[in-house]
């Protein structure tokens, strides 16, 4: 599984928010100038994370976006799966509660290595907090990978 440009960029633009959204809400601006994302694509993004509940907006002159919650209720599993959909490897019906149903299910042993592979990966981005990230980085810029 690999995470695209909208988990990556996503990811970093709510880290954006949760560092400098303390005092006021944060604009599309500043984020897309600190992350070096274009502001039409940080716009797609922010809708996703808005619906899904993750950031607010405030308009007007002084607004932006906030975290719809506290940095240690959001987890890199929320904002992720906002952004990707589900996380699992493989489109299984056995490993996924969205995933297409095989006429070889019955017999497929294989089913064993998808399930766990999807469960070490939502255990790990669920058990991984927006606050955790903040206090485990060093880094002043927000800027990641």
């Amino acid at each position: 599984m690999k995470i695209s440009t909208k988990g990556r960029y996503g990811l970093r633009a709510v880290i954006d928010i949760a560092i400098y959204g303390d005092e006021e809400p944060v604009s599309l601006s500043d984020i897309a100038i600190r992350q070096d994302i274009s502001i039409s694509y940080l716009e797609q993004l922010i809708a996703k994370l808005k619906k899904a509940e993750i950031v607010t907006s405030v308009r007007g002159a002084r607004g932006g976006y906030s975290l719809a919650a506290s940095k240690d209720q959001i987890s890199v599993g929320d904002i992720l799966r906002a952004l990707e959909g589900d996380l699992s490897p493989v489109n299984c019906a056995e490993v996924t509660e969205h995933g297409d149903p095989c006429k070889e299910s019955g017999q497929c042993i294989t089913k064993i290595v998808w399930k766990r592979i999807s469960e070490s990966i939502n255990h790990a981005v669920d058990s991984l907090m927006l606050s955790d990230l903040l206090e485990e980085s060093d880094i002043q810029d927000s800027r990641g990978c």
